[in-house]
């Protein structure tokens, strides 16, 4: 079985990624390898914090390893919070805080389109490989449901009735900006590691 060691501290990400890539392949946490410190994450787009914090755990560890950075775009706010997505309220923001500032800025816009978009960065023998997600959809009102994390509970993709928060894990795998960067992530680690 091929270990990768995955770039983040976010255990949803971890349990939502290995569920996707299935038993071929073992994800290695950072808690795992008792990595503490925070990761470098200062680049303006999405593959650039990608590529930056893969990078950072690359050259620490010297295993293959991939990293991914995801952004919530808003059309109607010019792509607005995007790289900025997990502290748009702030530096220390929760979800809340930064659900409740989207809503405020979001109110009484007719204009509701948005997109989720996962950029993976994979390093693997000091060689880069990219893979993009995306998931179209549009801004909620309000919050509906309890599960998902981050946006979830105000995101409702295109085609579907109801939030990321409101489907299973299952569900929302299937269709998630995450769930199709990781495919193809898996599909390209399948044929290599064949």
């Amino acid at each position: 079985m091929k270990e990768y060691i995955i770039a983040t501290n976010n255990k949803h990400k971890v349990e939502e990624i290995q569920q996707a890539l299935g038993i071929a392949i073992k994800l290695i946490t950072l808690k795992e390898l008792n990595h503490k410190e925070d990761i470098p994450e200062t680049s303006d787009t999405l593959k650039g914090n990608a590529k930056q914090k893969a990078e950072y755990i690359y050259n620490k560890f010297k295993k293959p390893c991939f990293a991914d950075d995801t952004g919530l775009e808003v059309e109607v706010l010019g792509g607005r919070p995007g790289v900025f997505s997990a502290r748009y309220a702030g530096e220390g923001c929760s979800f809340d805080d930064n659900i409740n500032l989207l809503l405020e800025e979001m109110e009484g816009k007719t204009n509701r389109k948005a997109s989720f978009k996962t950029v993976i960065c994979l390093i693997e023998d000091g060689k880069e490989e990219y893979f993009e997600g995306v998931c179209e959809g549009s801004i909620l009102t309000q919050r509906y449901g309890k599960g998902g994390f981050g946006y979830d509970p105000i995101f409702i993709p295109k085609g579907y009735g109801e939030s990321f928060a409101e489907m299973s894990l299952e569900q929302k795998n299937k269709i998630s900006h995450r769930a199709k960067a990781v495919s193809k992530l898996v599909k390209y680690l399948n044929t290599k590691n064949k």
